[in-house]
């Protein structure tokens, strides 16, 4: 193989593998904003955004724009709620494509997950279903997102389900097979409304930093029951 032969496979490689790291960058930075927002860290949400201009935040109660658009957003909701507040959508089945010149990228999520939202004086919860369309953009070698759009497809309370009634009534609880004897007992119940925000092992993929999961698990009552 001829010297310039190589020197231009090897360029079409560093591009190649340049691209997959971009791809892996995006992949990890749309999760992590599926984390936090689940309990809604708005110090951490705003940071996975551009500080440019053209920011843009589509969602169903409406579009925000620019980066005090989203800051207006996120910062009050975070206001309004409360431990039991619980906003899981998951970031699923993510397609990311890179631009050739490696400053912007796309990316298309299925999101998926449940909501509990603290209203009057109750509790509302549904099961929420619908779409990610982002775009991304590399600021200081880092990417952050610079626009997300969520398309929903359905916002469905619990107790209207996917399941026939008369199929759940028909559940015999003598017929339930039990669960084998754990090896190690439970000693904390993380579920909800503990408010428990489970620790991330890794630092804010765009600030670098330590997430402040701690100090709202410092804040709550521990103990199982």
């Amino acid at each position: 193989m001829k010297v310039d032969e190589l020197e231009a496979r090897l360029k079409t490689l560093e591009k190649q593998v340049r691209i997959l790291q971009d791809i892996e960058e995006i992949k990890k930075l749309q999760r992590a904003y599926g984390y936090y927002i689940e309990h809604w860290m708005a110090p951490e949400l705003l940071d996975c955004f551009s500080d440019g201009p053209d920011v843009v935040l589509d969602l169903h109660s409406g579009i925000f724009l620019g980066k005090e658009g989203v800051k207006r957003y996120y910062l009050g909701m975070a206001e309004l709620i409360s431990p039991e507040f619980l906003h899981q959508v998951m970031q699923l089945s993510g397609i990311v494509d890179v631009d050739p010149a490696g400053k912007t990228a796309k990316g298309r999520w299925n999101g998926f997950g449940a909501l509990a939202v603290p209203t009057g004086g109750g509790v509302r919860q549904s099961f929420i279903s619908g779409v990610y369309e982002c775009e991304y953009v590399k600021e200081d070698g880092r990417w952050r997102i610079k626009k997300l759009k969520f398309s929903r497809n359905y916002l469905a309370p619990p107790g209207e389900g996917w399941v026939k009634r008369e199929r759940v009534a028909a559940i015999n609880p003598r017929n339930v097979r039990q669960q084998s004897e754990p090896d190690i007992p439970l000693s904390f119940d993380p579920d909800y409304p503990s408010g428990y925000i489970l620790p991330c092992h890794y630092k804010h993929p765009v600030t670098g930093r330590e997430t402040t999961e701690g100090v709202r698990n410092a804040s709550l009552k521990r103990g199982k029951g």
